[in-house]
């Protein structure tokens, strides 16, 4: 079974991200809807215990236990905190619809989502899920390449991906450049220290995560808890015009966990010369990555 998506589009324009995206807030939460009553149908037919959303705010159920996973509490519309705090009580009746708010993340001064996930008043439903990742220890770490990993949407990820390209050149040491999407046009000329792939499963892409001196990446949260599973030092470049992004690579820099760039200004040797003196603060432990068994069991044994 598969359901809609939400089918958000970017601007191409930093300054025009937000405005573009407010705009398609009626067909998003048209979306919602839909997704709702699909849900009610559905749960006619198979008889639910109990329902998992990754973010999808329509799979509720009024008397199936329900929950959301969000690592966004705090909505960061870019407008201002006047407006994200009006925003807020409208985002939390949302989450109040369901069982639980699963948000993973720890719940400690330090952790990764910053006010994101722990905003000054939480919804009353809300429980700290840990750290997740694709990746599974035992790790075996080492430092032999520099690892660039893009994702994200276009025309961004295809901006950024040629203004590294630029770049490459100016360095000599091993780099292995994943341009994040199959239908990436792949450069004439690859320099010689550099290996170039479209696109990689995780089987393929953990070693070479486990073998990056430096990873070089977009600031979305799946990447962030990827890394940080690994302990890896990173360069965040956030989406330009993505709030949340840009707010996760400032705070993430500010509290010395990784070094953060921004698109327009990206700089491939001065990055790799304030690698020298950043701290790169390690702050996770396997016990964070492994949180969520007993939220989930918990969860699970209650159905």
């Amino acid at each position: 079974m598969s359901l809609e998506g939400y089918n958000v589009s970017y601007s191409r324009h930093p300054a025009a991200f937000m405005t573009k995206l407010l705009k398609q807030v009626p067909r998003i939460l048209q979306t919602v809807n839909k997704e709702h009553q699909w849900l009610q149908e559905q749960a006619k037919i198979h008889h639910f215990d109990g329902i998992i959303s990754d973010n999808r705010y329509g799979l509720f159920h009024e008397t199936i236990p329900s929950v959301i996973i969000t690592h966004q509490l705090q909505v960061q519309t870019g407008l201002g905190n006047a407006v994200d705090s009006l925003l807020r009580p409208q985002h939390y009746r949302f989450l109040n619809r369901f069982s639980e708010c699963w948000i993973p993340d720890v719940n400690k001064t330090a952790n990764l989502s910053g006010s994101l996930g722990h905003p000054k008043s939480l919804p009353a439903n809300v429980r700290y899920l840990g750290l997740l990742s694709q990746f599974e220890p035992p790790f075996q770490t080492s430092e032999a390449h520099i690892l660039i990993l893009l994702s994200g949407p276009e025309p961004q990820r295809s901006m950024l991906a040629e203004k590294i390209w630029e770049q490459l050149d100016q360095i000599s040491q091993p780099v292995i450049f994943i341009a994040g999407s199959d239908a990436a046009a792949k450069p004439k000329e690859i320099p010689a220290h550099v290996q170039y792939f479209g696109r990689l499963s995780q089987r393929d892409l953990q070693p070479l995560l486990e073998k990056a001196s430096l990873v070089i990446c977009r600031s979305g949260y799946s990447s962030l808890m990827d890394i940080a599973a690994l302990g890896k030092k990173a360069v965040l470049i956030p989406t330009p015009g993505q709030t949340e992004q840009e707010y996760l690579a400032k705070e993430l820099f500010r509290s010395g966990q990784f070094l953060h760039s921004t698109q327009n200004d990206f700089d491939l040797k001065k990055c790799l010369l304030q690698t020298q003196n950043f701290r790169f603060d390690a702050r996770f432990s396997i016990r964070d990555f492994t949180q969520y068994r007993v939220v989930l069991d918990t969860w699970l044994h209650r159905l």
